[in-house]
């Protein structure tokens, strides 16, 4: 399994469906593993974003489709990021970005 960034805005329908009914964010983590990923962490977080979620998937196709799905209902946005671990980067004789 690969790991995988997820960024996702509310749009206002998203933030209104959230305060109507907060447990609708555990039903999308559960919609992520529908969609073949399983979400490992997940924060609230200041800024551009309103939440920053870590996830495995077996391949960026699975990613794209799930944001591609998730997008589409018009609560919030994703932006996707592969994530590479500095072992890893390390493994492959590659630089450490740090």
């Amino acid at each position: 399994m690969k790991t995988f960034i997820l960024l996702s805005t509310l749009t206002p329908q998203g933030l209104a469906n959230l305060q109507v009914t907060p447990e609708r964010l555990l039903e999308v983590n559960r919609e992520v593993e529908a969609l073949g990923g399983r979400v490992l962490r997940q924060w609230a977080v200041l800024g551009p974003y309103d939440f920053l979620t870590i996830i495995e998937a077996p391949d960026e196709l699975t990613v794209a489709k799930l944001a591609g799905e998730m997008n589409s209902r018009g609560s919030s946005y994703f932006e996707t990021l592969p994530a590479i671990s500095v072992d890893e980067l390390d493994e492959m004789g590659a630089p450490d970005p740090g």
